[in-house]
């Protein structure tokens, strides 16, 4: 592990920096070792490597994608089930991280605060929040969409005496058994959260203020003699090829056919709500008033009984929170609650603030300026006017039918065209304005087809604009095609730049 980062200037920075450790760092250094490039460094601001499934340790967290598709192509991994758990999955991790000997690669503890580009040497500022800057002639920002947690700013939060943390953050030092315990939210970590930590608690509130559809998750054990078989590479490919095709029909019904959803998903999901919570009032707490696929969907088989517990209580919006005070909550309905704990399971800024730090492009603008309306990258990966960066998971490239990581690999495709491309032509490169503004208006044209958009809810895949900023709305292989090719004439290199500005 590199005890500090190594020492560069304007007039000699480091090739390329990444930063974040997670499966989009990881990738993005594979990616350049495999290229002979070791003229990187990677940048992590915690103390330690691995990114969501390393940091995010909270009781019960598991993949709802298929094991075997949400991993690095190049990286089979014997899962022991179909939906890994994070112990598994940060094994995982640390593998791949000591496969590639990337812990030789990486600063931690250095906490970005301020990229700036210097037009006079072709390279980025890179500002931590302690200690000198940096220099690299490209940045590759990996950090990730859910890496910002948000705790809405709750009447009184402060004042509270118990214990409370976000679910990103969890505090294993603090034992929650037999406590009275509130959960904050009743999305996807939340849905994993409850199941976990209901039968040890004393008593358990869940403040919901929007239903999730639910759906049964179809996991399974995966016996040794199966686990072998996933060690080999062409039956582990077969696999995830199978899984693959399998879920990108989805794109059918979330964009082309809202019909399809609630058919194939949505009947289900009221099938597997009744069953499952058998008490008329709660069901109806927790049925969706929008059209499945508007929000995440929650898989889960354990969500349901969890809530339908004697020593459960489901606050939902009729009942919310009024303000927290110091020894627990007061709802909108007068209600006092005493608590030990409260667990904030409250999300991400995963839209307009989804890179976490000041950028500071071309001729001054900044990525908040550029990004004043709404979000947006060609590709999800470049903008205008800031040369050499690449956001890995930018702007719409969030999928809700198949795995992250197969769009993060897309977008490697593209980022090692454009690194090579750049480098033949002297080392900058920057989207042009058009080709960005054509890329977003048809992404922003398509997104009206999608259930994300005329669903009828209100989701974090939303800026404050109204725009749908976290997903793609399209197939995720079409996304990878046009990630392979590579058009140099969206692009501006250093001589058309020098021309232009002579």
């Amino acid at each position: 592990m590199l005890q500090e980062a190594p020492k560069t200037s304007p007039q000699q920075p480091i090739h390329v920096a990444i930063i974040g450790t997670g499966f989009g760092g990881q990738s993005a250094a594979i990616h350049l070792l495999k290229q002979n490039q070791t003229h990187f460094v990677m940048l992590e601001r915690r103390s330690f490597m691995g990114g969501t499934w390393c940091q995010n340790s909270y009781p019960g967290a598991q993949v709802d994608v298929q094991s075997p598709l949400y991993s690095l192509a190049s990286e089979p991994q014997a899962w022991s089930q179909m939906f890994a758990e994070q112990a598994e999955l940060e094994a995982y991790t640390n593998r791949v991280i000591d496969k590639y000997q990337l812990r030789e690669k990486t600063v931690l503890n250095f906490n970005v605060t301020r990229l700036t580009w210097l037009d006079e040497h072709c390279c980025w500022r890179i500002e931590p929040e302690i200690g000198d800057a940096f220099y690299a002639r490209y940045v590759i920002s990996a950090q990730g969409p859910l890496s910002n947690p948000v705790i809405p700013d709750f009447n009184g939060r402060e004042c509270f005496q118990g214990k409370s943390f976000h679910t990103n953050q969890w505090d294993h030092s603090f034992d929650y058994r037999n406590k009275r315990v509130a959960v904050i939210g009743s999305g996807a970590s939340a849905a994993q959260v409850i199941p976990t930590i209901a039968p040890e608690v004393q008593y358990l509130h869940v403040f919901q203020r929007t239903p999730h559809w639910v759906l049964p998750r179809p996991d399974r054990t995966f016996s040794p003699w199966v686990r072998k078989l996933l060690g080999v590479k062409f039956v582990y490919h077969a696999l995830r090829k199978t899984i693959y095709w399998a879920l990108e029909w989805r794109v059918f019904a979330f964009k082309y056919a809202h019909g399809l959803m609630r058919f194939f998903a949505q009947r289900p999901a009221l099938n597997h709500l009744r069953k499952q919570v058998p008490n008329e009032v709660l069901r109806r707490k927790l049925t969706p008033e929008y059209t499945i696929g508007c929000k995440r969907i929650i898989v889960s088989n354990t969500l349901y009984p969890a809530l339908s517990r004697e020593n459960v209580t489901l606050h939902d919006k009729h009942d919310g929170i009024a303000e927290i005070t110091e020894s627990g909550i007061v709802t909108t309905q007068g209600n006092e609650i005493e608590l030990d704990l409260i667990v904030y399971s409250t999300g991400f800024d995963a839209t307009d603030g989804a890179v976490g730090f000041e950028v500071i492009g071309r001729d001054g603008l900044t990525l908040k300026e550029f990004w004043h309306e709404f979000p947006r990258a060609y590709l999800g990966t470049t903008l205008p006017k800031f040369p050499n960066l690449f956001l890995v998971t930018g702007p719409n490239t969030g999928i809700g039918h198949t795995s992250a990581i197969f769009v993060i690999e897309s977008q490697m495709q593209y980022i090692m065209r454009a690194l090579r491309f750049a480098d033949k032509q002297g080392g900058l490169l920057e989207v042009t304005e058009q080709a960005e503004s054509d890329y977003t208006n048809m992404i922003h044209r398509e997104m009206r087809k999608t259930v994300w958009h005329s669903g009828g809810c209100n989701s974090w895949y939303k800026s404050k604009s109204g725009h749908v900023i976290a997903m793609y709305p399209g197939f995720s292989f079409v996304y990878r095609m046009m990630a392979r090719r590579f058009k140099p004439q969206h692009h501006r290199t250093t001589n058309t730049t020098m021309q232009e500005l002579s």
